[in-house]
C-alpha cells in the first residue's frame, strides 16, 4: 500500500518527536487540548449542580428539576462511549490528528452555544429539548478526545516513560476541571444571586469560544503519531478496527472498560452529584463548596503526576489495583 503524504510527512517528523523538545511539545499539545475539553465538559456539571434547573426546568419542582438537569448531564454518558467507538473507529483509520482537530471543535463549539442558548421562559419545551442536542455532542466529543489524546502521548513517547508521558492529557482532566471551578466561583462572588441565576453562569460556558481556537491553533502544528505512521506503512489501515480489537484482544478491551467504569462512578458521585446534595439538601454556601473542590482538585492533578511517574518504575498493574481498591 503506497503511504500517503500526509503520513510520509508523520514519518518523517517522527524522528523530532523523539527529542527532549519535540516530546515536550506533543506533551504540551496533547495536555492543552485535553484541559480544555474537559473544562467544557466539567462547567456543565457544575451548571447541572447549581443553576440549569431554574433556567430549563423552571415548571418542576426543585427535586424534580434537580433530577431533570442530571438526566442531561448523564445523557452526556451514553454519548461518550459512541463517540469514542466512532472516533476510535477514525482514529485507525485517517490518524489521530484528524479526529483529534474535529473532537475538540465538537467539544468547544456545542459548549459555547450552551451559553447562548434561550432558556425555558423564551423557547418553552424546545430550550431543554436543545440543551439534550448540545450535551449529546458534547458527549460525542469527549468520547474521542480523551482516548485521542493518549494516544498521541503514549505513541510519541520513549518506551521507559510511557507512564509520564500518558499523565499530559490525563493532567488536562484537574487542570480543566479547576479552571471550570475557579471561573464559577468568580461568577458567584462578583454577581448576585440573582444575575449570576439569570446570565452569569453563561459566562463559562462562552469562553469556550475563545479557549477552543487556542487549542485548534496548537493542535494543527503537531504531527501524526509515528506508531500510526508505521502501521500504515507496513499493512495498511483495517475496514473495521473497532471489530478486529474485540476480536484479537477481548479480555483487554473489556478490562479496560472496567477498569475506568471505577474511576468515572466515584469520580463525578463526588463532582457533580455531592455539588447538589451538598448545596441543595445539606445547605452548605455554593462558595465553600467550590472552594473545597478546588483543594480536591489539587490534590488530584498532583497525585495523577506522582503515580504516572511510579508507574514507568513499577508496573501499571499494581497502581490500578492499589488506586481501585482505595
Amino acid at each position: 500500500m503506497t503511504e500517503p503524504a500526509h503520513l510520509a510527512a508523520a514519518s518523517a517528523n517522527a524522528v523530532t518527536a523523539e527529542s527532549p523538545g519535540g516530546m515536550r511539545r506533543i506533551a504540551t499539545a496533547s495536555f492543552i487540548g485535553t484541559a480544555i475539553e474537559f473544562y467544557d465538559y466539567y462547567i456543565y456539571g457544575t451548571a447541572a449542580a447549581l443553576v440549569l434547573n431554574e433556567a430549563f426546568f423552571p415548571e418542576l419542582s426543585r427535586t424534580a428539576g434537580t433530577l431533570a438537569t442530571l438526566s442531561t448531564f448523564a445523557i452526556g454518558f451514553a454519548a461518550r462511549p459512541i463517540g469514542a467507538a466512532v472516533f476510535g473507529h477514525y482514529g485507525d483509520r485517517v490518524g489521530r490528528k484528524t479526529v483529534l482537530v474535529v473532537s475538540l471543535l465538537m467539544m468547544g463549539l456545542s459548549t459555547g452555544l450552551i451559553g447562548l442558548l434561550p432558556g425555558y421562559a423564551t423557547l418553552g419545551v424546545w430550550a431543554p429539548i436543545l440543551l439534550v442536542l448540545l450535551r449529546v455532542v458534547q458527549g460525542l466529543g469527549l468520547g474521542g478526545e480523551w482516548g485521542g489524546a493518549a494516544l498521541l502521548a503514549v505513541e510519541h513517547a520513549p518506551k521507559k516513560k510511557r507512564g509520564l508521558y500518558a499523565a499530559a492529557p490525563q493532567m488536562g482532566s484537574p487542570v480543566g476541571y479547576f479552571a471550570a471551578t475557579v471561573t464559577f466561583l468568580l461568577m458567584s462572588s462578583v454577581l448576585d444571586e440573582g444575575a449570576f441565576e439569570s446570565w452569569g453562569w453563561r459566562i463559562p460556558f462562552l469562553l469556550s469560544f475563545v479557549l477552543v481556537a487556542v487549542g485548534l491553533a496548537i493542535r494543527l502544528k503537531i504531527s501524526e503519531t509515528p506508531a500510526f505512521a508505521k502501521v500504515v506503512e507496513e499493512r495498511g489501515t483495517t475496514k473495521a478496527p473497532l471489530v478486529e480489537a474485540f476480536r484479537r484482544h477481548p479480555k483487554e478491551m473489556l478490562l479496560g472498560a472496567g477498569m475506568i467504569t471505577v474511576v468515572y462512578v466515584m469520580f463525578y458521585t463526588a463532582a457533580t452529584y455531592c455539588m447538589t446534595y451538598t448545596t441543595g439538601t445539606l445547605e452548605i454556601p455554593k462558595n465553600d463548596m467550590l472552594g473545597l473542590t478546588l483543594v480536591a482538585v489539587v490534590v488530584l492533578g498532583v497525585s495523577t503526576f506522582l503515580v504516572a511517574r511510579w508507574s514507568d518504575r513499577v508496573g501499571r498493574r499494581k497502581l490500578i489495583i492499589a488506586g481501585a481498591t482505595c
